[in-house]
């Protein structure tokens, strides 16, 4: 349908609240980002409770195998958002009633709409802007209007300098805008590169470098001609620049179109890597030392660069062996010359198998030798004190001496691929002329084509061996970070579990603020009356170091209000009943839900929105980042005044109004490794108040309490019996 041309009306182009499921489905059919047939028809929450919104716009993107990014900005960048914002679901207030326009495509002037009526209708930038800013300029546009009417600005002039002054008045407020709909990082590689318009784009690198080529033949073919007919003229050497000439505009169109797609697929790599490491187990980790870290990180940076520099060149060397081989079959010895070359690409391949395994051996080597490196600089004080001097340097020399042998293996390697290859295939070539050369009835343009399509198969070769010495690189780095590649995949959940959600799953009654309210003695002595929030059946784990299971048919059940204390010796299994509940660990068997929903269902992310966990000491985290943000880092990001207001109440309450006194800048203090320092009981304290903020169903306090004095674990537990809705307190007897 080709869209029409209308003026704004938000009755006939936006959609309703209850429609909005419909219109997310929708938009994502449109934009080409989902096919898959999916009904999100249940109404979602009130409009004007946008935590619960963003809540029910996740689980809905979840459904389609997508995910929504909030659209904020300041209000100075709205008609740049305007612009660019696509797909996307927009928030526009029509009077009294919260309406939402699915923009389908962005443009300059104009974007494109899809209305209800699943038509497309064009709407002009500036209009759209103004329907997003409305509700932020009608309480000053009055007092604007008053002002211009007391300096008496003409009628003509006042649009403008009403814009000029609530420019000055809104420029520096923020505004949410609305959702912006995409691919998941965890999505395949391939499905988001075709929504980035990498497959268009390669096409156009290969047209480019192909017609580079050809015009680069053809600019020999005529030198070539001029000089085999004895006709060198001006007129010749005029018509050769001419098409070097040509070769310019395909040259820069190939550069600008690799650096695009060396920087795009680079960064989607990057994403799926970082959203791999945020959904890695805690068990995929606590065996990992820093140095294992460390080079998993550098090998990501490996992957990048050789894997798009060695494509690239593999590319290339393949266009250009094409080539060569249509020119040696039009010279004198195309039988030879062609048998030959195959001979060589199959020994190429031979040894860059060979080159491969060497540098795999020599990988493995060097990071084995990096990591027992790190792991000494990061226990290098246990070493000093522990250690006897004599021992510090044992077996490095060993180990070095081991590296440097597998590292003149590769390089010896490294040089039979890249320099005996070449070099052979073109004394073979030459050779297999020889004869046409011998015989004195073969043409001297036969002899030129021949000799024309060995050097054009020599640097064909010399970039298939360099294409091919980075691929095996990028295959060996390959293998440390594949399970951070495979690990982003789990981020997409079932549809089914998505849906159950927003169909009135666990949590789906949130406060306007985020937070829970505390629960009344009433509703404590009723909750019998209701179902259990939370059922553990005959849940099982063992660690995989471990021979005997932490947990055999281990059963629990908690309902809402709920107040309970887990007690027990070391190493009972109650911290890792803990990590069950929360999330952070998978059961080996057993039956784990909430309310009714287990976690396969209902996803990881959801599931660890409704049940909160401070872990023990040792595996909570203080981040190099403001005292704010290690607050409210499992909420929202960035916060909103209100947000602010309850994290510095809830911290005055859990007895941390002397810590904000003295830090210089309050909240927004920096703490961390390189901020503020914190005491053993002011982290713990902020443990609990980063638990209690997330507003779960459920918080679960791992010995949370022990390193408190009398007092403050006084403050401690008044704080979190009054704002948790249920709670799950490990302690020792």
């Amino acid at each position: 349908m080709s869209p029409t041309r209308l003026p704004l009306d938000l009755g006939k182009l936006a959609w309703p609240a209850e429609r909005l499921g419909e219109a997310v489905e929708w938009l994502a059919r449109r934009a080409g980002l989902s096919t898959q047939p999916t009904q999100l028809s249940c109404a979602p929450p009130a409009a004007a409770n946008p935590a619960a919104l963003d809540c029910w716009l996740d689980a809905a993107a979840l459904a389609l195998g997508l995910e929504v990014e909030p659209i904020e900005g300041l209000y100075s960048e709205a008609k740049e958002l305007a612009r660019k914002a696509a797909p996307a679901i927009l928030r526009v207030e029509a009077g009294p009633e919260i309406r939402f326009l699915a923009v389908l495509f962005g443009g300059h002037r104009a974007v494109t709409l899809l209305t209800p009526d699943l038509g497309l209708k064009r709407c002009p930038v500036d209009d759209l802007r103004a329907a997003l800013c409305h509700p932020l300029e009608a309480p000053w546009l009055k007092g604007t209007q008053a002002l211009l009417d007391q300096f008496s600005v003409v009628a003509r002039r006042q649009p403008a300098a009403s814009a000029v002054l609530l420019q000055q008045q809104l420029m520096g407020t923020r505004v949410k805008y609305g959702w912006l709909l995409r691919h998941s990082p965890g999505a395949s590689l391939f499905r988001l590169a075709r929504a980035a318009r990498v497959p268009s784009r390669l096409v156009a690198l290969l047209a480019a470098h192909g017609a580079q080529y050809l015009l680069w033949l053809f600019s020999w073919w005529l030198i070539g001609q001029a000089a085999l007919q004895g006709r060198f003229d001006w007129g010749w050497l005029t018509a050769w620049a001419l098409v070097l000439c040509s070769m310019l505009p395909f040259r820069l169109l190939a550069t600008w179109l690799q650096g695009w797609l060396s920087f795009r697929l680079g960064a989607l790599l990057k994403q799926r890597l970082l959203l791999g490491a945020l959904h890695l187990q805690p068990e995929e980790i606590r065996h990992q030392g820093a140095g294992q870290i460390l080079a998993c990180v550098i090998e990501s940076e490996a992957v990048e660069s050789l894997a798009l520099s060695g494509g690239f060149l593999g590319v290339m060397a393949v266009m250009e062996l094409a080539m060569a081989a249509v020119v040696m079959a039009a010279g004198p010895a195309a039988a030879w010359e062609l048998g030959l070359l195959a001979a060589c690409l199959t020994v190429a391949l031979t040894l860059a198998w060979r080159y491969t395994r060497d540098r795999n051996w020599w990988t493995q080597a060097r990071l084995e030798l990096t990591h027992d490196f790190v792991e000494r600089m990061v226990g290098h004080r246990t070493r000093l004190a522990q250690e006897r001097r004599a021992r510090w340097h044992e077996g490095e020399d060993a180990a070095v001496s081991g590296l440097q042998a597998l590292a003149r293996d590769m390089d010896g390697s490294a040089r039979w691929l890249s320099a005996f290859v070449p070099r052979s295939w073109l004394l073979l070539g030459l050779a297999a002329l020889t004869p046409a050369f011998a015989l004195a009835n073969t043409p001297s343009a036969e002899l030129a084509v021949g000799l024309g399509g060995v050097l054009l198969a020599f640097r064909a070769l010399q970039r298939l061996t360099g294409g091919l010495s980075a691929l095996a690189g990028a295959a060996i780095a390959w293998k440390q970070i594949a399970p951070l590649f495979r690990a982003a995949s789990r981020q997409l959940q079932s549809a089914e579990g998505a849906t159950a959600l927003l169909v009135g799953g666990p949590g789906s009654e949130v406060s306007k603020t985020g937070s829970p309210p505390a629960p009344s003695v009433a509703d404590r002595n009723e909750k019998q009356e209701f179902a259990p929030l939370l059922e553990a059946h005959d849940l099982n784990f063992a660690y995989r170091d471990r021979g005997q299971p932490v947990l055999r048919d281990c059963s629990l059940t908690i309902h809402p209000g709920d107040r309970l204390i887990l007690e027990g010796p070391s190493g009972g299994g109650k911290s890792t009943l803990a990590s069950l509940l929360a999330g952070l660990r998978v059961p080996d068997s057993g039956l784990l839900l909430l309310r009714g929903l287990d976690r396969q269902t209902l996803g990881l992310s959801a599931w660890r929105r409704h049940v909160a966990a401070a872990p023990q000491f040792h595996e909570n985290h203080v981040l190099t980042a403001t005292f704010a943000f290690n607050l409210l880092m499992g909420r929202q990001w960035p916060p909103q005044p209100e947000d602010l207001l309850e994290a510095e109440a809830l911290c005055c309450e859990l007895g941390l109004a002397d810590l904000l006194q003295r830090m210089p800048a309050g909240l927004l203090q920096p703490v961390g490794e390189s901020g503020w320092q914190l005491s053993h009981g002011e982290k713990s304290r902020l443990y609990i108040a980063r638990a209690l903020l997330q507003g779960a169903d459920l918080v679960v306090l791992d010995e949370s309490f022990a390193s408190l004095d009398p007092e403050n674990l006084r403050r401690a537990l008044t704080c979190v019996q009054a704002h948790a809705r249920s709670l799950l307190v490990v302690a020792h007897p």
